[in-house]
């Protein structure tokens, strides 16, 4: 075993590579997206039951983004919302795959999660998702009641291409002069698509750890196809040029995941920007630990700690 890897996590790991799961860029689309589907599931967290969970359709010229409002049991009124985009490169996941992720961060930092089903790449190619989500906050901040959510407590968050989206979103806000969210929740986030060979943690932990080199160029080719474009902001927000106004963050990453150091980054960006902003690292961790509580016991402890910082950034902790 790796020295420092989770021993849940090394047995994890070979099981899946004794397994018949294909690595996703050897995939098509649209098998890499079904299968994807299909084993998440299998790995995460029993779901939560919620109070209810109601399908949301909010309008664009191209047709709808598809939605899903999460309300834990016993929550009444007007209450804190999380708008949460999922990970999986852009290019794969999806409301389903993020379903046990909203009803534990619902349940356990009790306010409302409304799940965004963004546009994936290559269908959907750099900006469409970012366009997505900011068509989605608008339409949250606008009309809050329509989601029974607190004007004054609207969150936003994500995991890996999610947590890029979230990141990019709030730069987006502050530009665009909109309310800004109370708080972001960043799970190990992509925020830089153009140097990655400039990372230690790309070039040490590209290989072996679920989340590979290849994976992650197939996933970037897919969704910002032009090379010039991954300098846009939108889609490397470390790259920013102002973090100033962003709101309070918590930030994860883990010891075996490639994009530690570009979370790291962000962070230390934020920091020095004078934003508050906590970073929790999880050394023996690897990405997409969030959707491993199921069979890793660290996994879930952190998935714990991430619905702590989000209590706490909302305002619900008990």
């Amino acid at each position: 075993m790796t020295d420092g890897l989770d021993a849940e996590v090394a047995a994890l790991l070979e099981r899946i590579e004794k397994s018949e799961l294909r690595p996703l860029h050897e995939l098509s689309v649209g098998a890499a997206r079904a299968q994807f589907d299909e084993n998440v599931p299998k790995l995460d967290l029993p779901p939560v039951p919620m109070e209810s969970v109601a399908e949301k359709a909010i309008g664009r010229e191209s047709g709808f983004v598809r939605c899903r409002l999460y309300t834990p049991r016993g929550l009444e009124g007007m209450a804190p919302l999380l708008i949460w985009f999922h990970g999986g490169g852009w290019t794969v996941g999806s409301l389903t795959t993020a379903d046990t992720t909203c009803r534990a961060l619902a349940a356990g930092a009790r306010c409302r999660v409304l799940s965004v089903g963004y546009g994936l790449a290559p269908e959907h190619p750099f900006p469409a998702a970012v366009e997505d989500a900011m068509l989605v906050y608008r339409q949250v901040v606008g009309a809050p009641g329509e989601y029974g959510a607190d004007p004054a407590r609207i969150a936003v968050g994500g995991d890996s291409a999610g947590g890029n989206l979230a990141a990019a979103l709030t730069h987006l806000v502050r530009d665009e002069g909109l309310t800004a969210p109370a708080f972001q929740l960043l799970i190990y986030p992509a925020t830089d698509l153009v140097n990655s060979g400039d990372y230690a943690s790309r070039r040490e932990k590209g290989e072996g750890y679920l989340l590979t080199d290849p994976t992650m160029a197939w996933f970037v080719g897919h969704y910002c196809t032009d090379p010039a474009g991954r300098t846009d902001p939108r889609a490397s927000p470390l790259l920013a040029a102002d973090f100033a106004g962003l709101p309070p963050t918590y930030i994860q990453t883990a010891g075996f995941d490639p994009l530690v150091d570009e979370g790291a980054a962000y962070a230390g960006k934020l920091a020095e920007a004078g934003i508050a902003v906590e970073r929790a690292h999880y050394p023996g961790l690897i990405h997409s630990y969030f959707n491993l509580g199921g069979v890793v016991k660290a996994a879930k402890a952190a998935v714990d700690d991430a619905i702590a910082a989000l209590a706490r950034g909302l305002g619900t902790a008990r």
